[in-house]
């Protein structure tokens, strides 16, 4: 039986390669001459600190133009909202949304049984499986989903026959 799933990853070597090269940027840039500014990457979360809160959102458009240089989309991140650190600095957790939450899942399963399409849903953990008899029923699901505007990136993988 046909099916793919719905998955919502973020290729993490990308955006350590992102970050590198706004690491590059930061200390070559004239704005950011002398300043304290630093990005580092731990697990799914990006710590940003600044030394106010101009730079904080350079920095925020910089993180959003290198990593979809690199393919990865800004949707994908979740700002949280910036806190003061020691002196004026202003430090920030910007959060990388992976997999797909327990609400998400439920309206993308409303979505393909409102949309009348014969295939099925099931969800395994933080992504979707979906099935049908016709390769042709999947691909009017994805086309389907593609329309429906979601807060985070979604992928469409193991396409199998």
């Amino acid at each position: 039986m046909p099916s793919f799933d719905i998955v919502s990853r973020v290729d993490l070597a990308e955006v350590d390669n992102a970050i590198a090269s706004i690491k590059r940027e930061i200390s070559t840039r004239f704005d950011f001459k002398g300043s304290k500014s630093t990005i580092d990457r731990d697990e799914a979360e990006i710590k940003l600190v600044a030394d106010d809160d101009l730079k904080l959102k350079q920095m925020h458009e910089l993180l959003k133009t290198h990593l979809t240089r690199r393919k990865v989309d800004a949707a994908a991140l979740e700002f949280k909202p910036p806190e003061k650190a020691s002196g004026n600095a202003v430090r920030q957790t910007v959060l990388l949304k992976q997999g797909i939450d327990k609400e998400l899942a439920k309206r993308l399963v409303r979505e393909i049984k409102d949309s009348k399409l014969k295939v099925q849903v099931a969800i395994q953990g933080d992504e979707l499986r979906v099935s049908g008899k016709k390769r042709d029923d999947l691909q009017a699901a994805i086309a389907h989903l593609r329309a429906v505007k979601t807060e985070q990136p979604l992928q469409y993988v193991n396409f199998r026959e």
